[in-house]
């Protein structure tokens, strides 16, 4: 691993003890994401930069250029999301990563929820904040509303430890003196733009983010982040890292081939790629679509005239108490790859990856020894401009890089593209 990319472990945490569940927020979140609810991918962000460069103001700093550009500078206005037109953040999703984030000098340790589509820092849910030396109290009020929780309190700065060697200065968070939704965590480590900060902080447009910050002081060179996931056959398990910077080539076995963010509206307004989709050697279940990579969702969501016409090569049946399709023994052992063709490189998702942990059947509220496939129906017809979300199940076999200053997106095989762990 270069000494320019620093990485953070994580655990990964299924959200709810149902498929139903799962299910229910992987489809709202893809009805959110294809009604183009606060879209915040590089695209976005970089097109409103431009329209609005002349406007910058409030504390977010200019950071050292370079071909990679920066995720601080001029950035977009927004509104503070509301219980009513909250976008798609943590609070949403099917799945959810938790890390150890250290806080003042010396620091108190903190279970954040690490979180793309939100950007702002915070703590004091349930573990309190302890002051030290490098707290320090702007005065100003800190307000955010997520998709089913929110919290109210007071911006500080401090000295924030992701990771040894990954130390960031006088970093804005919010100290909570409310939180609601956040029961089991101590607040929120948001990774997401930082458009997304504006008018949540009193006084000022927007505050940078962990990574603004990272790179403006000069810890990581690009303002990029890789996320690497291992299958796992554990609940709750350490089985993912953030690599703050770039790629760690450990987690690799091939090179990372980057495609553009697509053009392709919604898809385009979020972490947006087009692909072509096929099980098997000959069957087309989707060609030249439009949609997104999302580590909030689960599943392997796509549209549903895709995911009719899977069902019907695979020939599994529906079960009615998970929501999930589910086949037999022998059709597992018949069960063909699935192909996913992204910027003319083709990355296969074998049989073993197409399914649900058995180990795990009793987080979805499934039978022990039967067989879920983790490919599922949107709910919406192919066209729509995002026909599929390459979700959690996906990510878990490919190393994906998000890289803001190129807008661009990146994956890679890893040792466990062709795991038979499931």
């Amino acid at each position: 691993m270069s000494a320019a990319i620093r990485s953070v472990p994580f655990a990964s945490r299924v959200v709810g003890k149902h498929a139903q569940e799962i299910l229910t927020r992987d489809r709202t979140r893809a009805q959110k994401l294809i009604a183009g609810l606060h879209p915040h991918g590089p695209r976005h962000i970089l097109e409103e930069r431009s329209r609005r460069h002349h406007h910058h103001h409030g504390h977010v700093s200019h950071a050292a250029g370079g071909t990679t550009g920066g995720t601080t500078g001029s950035a977009a206005g927004g509104s503070v999301p509301t219980s009513s037109d909250a976008g798609v953040d943590v609070t949403d999703a099917g799945v959810t990563y938790t890390a150890a984030v250290g806080v003042g000098s010396p620091a108190t340790q903190y279970t954040l929820l690490i979180d793309t589509g939100s950007s702002n820092t915070w703590v004091g849910a349930q573990t309190k904040y302890v002051k030290t030396g490098t707290s320090k109290s702007t005065n100003e009020k800190v307000n955010v509303s997520y998709g089913s929780g929110s919290f109210s309190g007071t911006e500080f700065t401090d000295t924030v430890t992701l990771a040894p060697g990954l130390v960031i200065q006088n970093q804005s968070i919010g100290v909570a003196s409310t939180a609601q939704g956040f029961d089991d965590v101590d607040g929120i480590l948001g990774i997401g733009p930082v458009d997304l900060t504006s008018g949540t902080v009193s006084g000022t447009d927007m505050v940078p983010t962990v990574t603004d910050n990272l790179f403006s002081q000069g810890t990581i060179v690009s303002d990029s982040i890789g996320i690497s996931y291992e299958p796992t056959t554990t609940e709750g398990a350490i089985n993912g890292e953030l690599d703050f910077g770039g790629v760690d080539e450990s987690k690799i076995t091939g090179e990372v081939n980057f495609v553009p963010i697509t053009s392709t509206q919604p898809a385009g307004s979020y972490w947006g790629i087009d692909q072509d989709l096929s099980y098997g050697d000959s069957k087309t279940l989707l060609t030249s679509s439009s949609g997104i990579v999302d580590t909030g969702t689960t599943l392997l969501m796509i549209a549903t005239d895709a995911f009719q016409a899977y069902q019907k090569a695979t020939g599994a049946t529906m079960d009615e108490t998970t929501g999930l399709l589910t086949i037999t023994e022998a059709q597992f052992e018949k069960l063909q790859s699935l192909f996913f063709t992204i910027g003319g490189t083709q990355y296969e998702f074998t049989a073993n990856a197409q399914i649900w942990p058995r180990a795990l059947n009793s987080t979805l509220g499934g039978k022990e020894g039967k067989i879920y496939l983790v490919t599922a129906d949107m709910g919406s017809p192919s066209g729509q401009g995002l026909d599929f979300i390459n979700g959690f199940a996906f990510l878990q076999r490919f190393y994906s890089v998000y890289d803001t200053g190129n807008a661009q997106v990146g994956f890679a095989t890893t040792p466990f593209t062709d795991a038979t762990t499931n």
